[in-house]
Parts: structure tokens; sequence; C-alpha cells
């Protein structure tokens, strides 16, 4: 509602502005466009405007008693009375009661509580809060006040505001002395807050300790002795970034005493990774040796290299790189056509130690299935380093094959050298023609018990390393007979000259014999 001077005044403006209604919104901070306009319309047909408000007019004395009466017997609501009886509007009503109502019958205000209640009560309640003995909550289940009313009683109470900058004091109404009771109570609460502010910061610094030993423990696998004058840079580091989600990195450099710097210098290098060039070394040589190496000969080859690593990282390593050395079951061929000739004694005894290349041969068959057919593999085995001294393969386990691989064995040998040829039952070392170039070449046979696989267990572990690093590792669809022994001829020179095994001080048996002068 506006005077009359306010509305005749705004025209005024609006007539002097060229009729710029921003302007005149602007210099007076009233009325809205549209109003404006009415304004000067009115004045432009009347030549003035109206002086008295057309909204007094309208009702009559029945009609103001009905309303006030309604109002008053059915919970003095404004809106469910202006709902119920259809007029006036809730601002014209509000108008009405406090003229003729008493004061204890005014409508409440929004955010003002509809009970009064003493300066004591007020008083009892923020002291609680401040103090931090009752919630906001709690106090408005014992004595209906929400949270607004409690903090707007404490400003109240101290003289706070919530912006000073914004809220203006009348001039009318001069600031009221401060009563020796309300001096106290601000005195009182200032302590209470003080005090309470002390304690928050102390739980919060014992709980980051707490917190920060916890992490170590589990982080770290620190337990018994630990304390933060034992944390490396490094764990501190380890530390912070696991707990910066609860707490600054700020406030945990200061509990864990360490330098901003040094936290980040640690955070840059645990970003590095130092094993990356050894990470590139093993799969290089993990691929080029079939993928057959296990993480002890990985580590010798690594170390020759001139790589100082421990086997338990390069073990690690391999996990992370995800380097498996693939495996399969292993079928037994068995050559055994019952007893074909005298038994033979077992000269060897499982013993496989040699003290001098061509001092005890082991000799047996091993079958190879791939969908073009069968792959039949006789070697010889030198049991001073495994050096294969010869071998023949074929698609028929035949005396033949056998025979051929014996020559070539037997024509390695220098003057005055008969090693001990040690094999299976297996009809092959049993028919005349074997037997015959044995006792030409002056060998010694022995022959391990029927069916007992450990009287031979040095070929049978050459056969089980050739299968796992060569044969159960790859699909051989589409592979030839031809094709298949030639990759098995390969295996074979690559064992012989390159696969290093660590019973020879991680060197292939060809270079072991040489670093003997054994061999050119």
């Amino acid at each position: 509602m506006y005077s009359y001077e306010q509305r005749k005044k705004a025209v005024e403006l609006y007539i002097k502005f060229d009729k710029s209604a921003y302007s005149v919104v602007r210099e007076l901070g009233y009325p809205t466009f549209n109003m404006l306009k009415l304004w000067y319309r009115e004045y432009l047909e009347e030549g003035d405007l109206h002086k008295k408000s057309r909204m007094q007019s309208g009702y009559t004395a029945e009609q103001r008693a009905i309303a006030v009466t309604y109002y008053q017997e059915h919970g003095r609501g404004l809106a469910r009375t202006v709902k119920a009886i259809g007029y006036p509007c809730r601002q014209l009503l509000g108008k009405w009661v406090h003229e003729d109502l008493p004061a204890n019958c005014h409508p409440v205000k929004r955010g003002q509580s509809g009970v009064d209640y003493t300066d004591k009560q007020k008083m009892d309640a923020v002291v609680s809060v401040v103090s931090g003995e009752k919630t906001a909550k709690q106090l408005h289940a014992e004595i209906g006040i929400n949270r607004n009313t409690v903090y707007q009683w404490k400003r109240q109470l101290l003289g706070e505001e919530n912006n000073p900058e914004m809220k203006k004091r009348s001039p009318k109404e001069p600031k009221k002395p401060a009563s020796e009771q309300e001096i106290d109570l601000r005195a009182e609460c200032g302590t209470l807050k003080e005090e309470r502010d002390r304690l928050q910061k102390q739980v919060r610094k014992l709980q980051m300790e707490k917190d920060i030993l916890e992490k170590a423990a589990e982080i770290i696998k620190k337990d018994e002795g630990i304390g933060i004058d034992t944390l490396s840079n490094r764990e501190k580091a380890m530390i912070i970034d696991a707990l910066t989600c609860r707490y600054t990195i700020k406030q945990l450099l200061l509990s864990l005493q360490m330098a901003k710097s040094s936290y980040f210098y640690q955070c840059h290098a645990m970003k590095k990774d130092k094993y990356e060039l050894v990470r590139q070394d093993l799969r290089e040589v993990f691929t080029e040796n079939r993928q057959c190496y296990g993480y002890r000969r990985l580590h010798a080859v690594l170390t020759s290299k001139g790589r100082t690593i421990s086997e338990k990282v390069v073990l690690r390593l391999m996990h992370e790189e995800h380097l498996v050395v693939p495996f399969g079951k292993r079928k037994k061929y068995s050559s055994y056509k019952g007893e074909l000739s005298p038994e033979i004694e077992n000269l060897l005894k499982r013993d496989f130690h040699a003290e001098n290349p061509n001092e005890k041969w082991l000799s047996d068959i091993t079958e190879f299935s791939i969908p073009a057919g069968k792959v039949y593999l006789s070697p010889m085995v030198d049991c001073f380093d495994g050096y294969v001294t010869s071998w023949t393969r074929g698609t028929s386990p035949s005396a033949e094959m056998v025979n051929s691989m014996l020559d070539a064995a037997v024509g390695t040998l220098k003057a005055g050298e008969y090693p001990l040829v040690h094999t299976d039952r297996g009809s092959h070392y049993r028919w005349p023609g074997w037997i015959e170039r044995m006792d030409s070449a002056r060998l010694v046979r022995s022959m391990s018990k029927k069916g007992c696989s450990p009287d031979n267990s040095a070929c049978e572990g050459f056969f089980g390393r050739l299968k796992n690093e060569m044969f159960y590792t790859r699909s051989w669809f589409g592979v030839s007979i031809d094709e298949f022994c030639a990759l098995l001829d390969d295996y074979i020179y690559w064992y012989n000259e390159k696969r290093i095994k660590m019973s020879l001080g991680g060197r292939s048996p060809l270079e072991y014999r040489r670093s003997l002068g054994l061999a050119s």
C-alpha cells in the first residue's frame, strides 16, 4: 500500500525522466513497472491521483465483525478464515484483527514461537546448547522449540548479529544498556565456547594420532614398537595418502612431523617404477626362451646381465606381468613287450651323478600325439650335465630308430671311453641288434626294474621339461609331421646350447663344457 505522496512523487519522476519506468524504480525502489503506468494513466485522465485508499471500501461493519469472530473462534488462522468465508484478503483481515482484538489474539509471525517463554527459560536453553549439554533436537523434544529459535535467543541475549553490515538499527530505538545478568551470561557463554573449542581440537588431534597408528599397522604392517618417530618419510607419505579423505594434508604433516617438500618428493618418487627396465628385460628373456623359464632361471639370466635383484622380486614381477610357464599333463608311452631276453642288473641304482662326460648315459622313448599323427623321440642323455648326445625321431618306435640313435652316440666317443648305458625294460633294448651294438662298442648295459620309472628319472625329467616347454604350450592343428620334427630338433639344439640350468651355475650344457675346457 503506497500513500498519496509516494504515488505522486513516482508519477512526477516518471514524467521528469521521459517516461523511463526503469529509472524511476531504480531511484525510488518502488513500484512495479505496470503499477507505475496505471498511476500515470490515472493522472492523465483525472488530472490528479486519488487520495483515499480504494482497499478500505467494499466491506460493511457487519462483514468485518463476522470475519473477526470466525477468526477468533476457529483457531485464529488467517488463511483458514479467508478460505471459509470467502473474504477479505489475509492482509486486510490481519489489519482488522490487530484493530479489534487484544494482543494475545494477534497472528503469530513466521519464525515466531506461539508460546511465551520467560527470560530464565530462554537463558537455560541457550546455556545448555552452547555448553554442549543438550542439542537443539533434544530441546525441541522437551519444550517444543526449534534450533532457529534457540540461536535467535542466543543472539538476543549475547547481542550478536548475523550480518552487522546489513542490519540497520532504527534511530528511534536507542541501544539498551546490558544488565548485569546479561553481562555475566555472556561471559559464561564465552568461557564455555572456548572450553568447548579446546576440547574439540584435543579430541580431533587424538583421533588423528589413533588413525595414523592404525593405518601404519594396516599398510606398513608395523605393530610392535610402532611410533611416529620410527616411521620413514616414505611410510609417512603412504599414511598421508591413505588419510587425506578424513584430514587435510596440512594437519597430517603437522601430526607426522614431516616437511611439505619431503612429502611431495616421496609422492613423486613413489609414482616412478624403479623396476621399469627390469620388467622389460624380464619380458624379453621370457619370450626369447620359449616362455619356459621360471623365476629362478630368469633371475640367473638377469644377474648375468648385471642386474642386481632378488629372486623374490623376480617372482613378484612375473606375477604382475602375467608371465606364467604353461604346464600340461604328461602322457606316458610304454614300450614294454614282455621278457625277450635275460634280465639285466640295475648297475646305475639311481645314481645320476657323473664326474666326467660320457661316463653315464640314459635313454628312453617318448611319444608325441598331434592331429597329423604320432611322433616318437629316442634321445641319449649324458648324466654329467644333461647334454643330449644324440637323438632320433620317427613315426614308429622301431628298432631301426633306436639303433641309429645308439650308432650316432657311439660315434661321439673318444678312445678309452666306454660309458654305462641305462634304459628301461623296453623291447627295443632287448633285441639282438641293440645288444650286438652294445657289445661291439664295449658299452655296459643297465636296466630299470619292471614298471619302476624312478630308476630312470633323469631321462624322464628331460621328457617332462621338453613337453612342458615345447609341446603342451601350443596347439598343433595344421602342423605336419615334418614340421613338428623340425621344431623338435630346434628345441633340442636350443636345450643343449642356450637353455640355462641352475645346477650348472646358470649356464647351458654346452657353455658349461666350454667353461671346463671340454668342448670347443
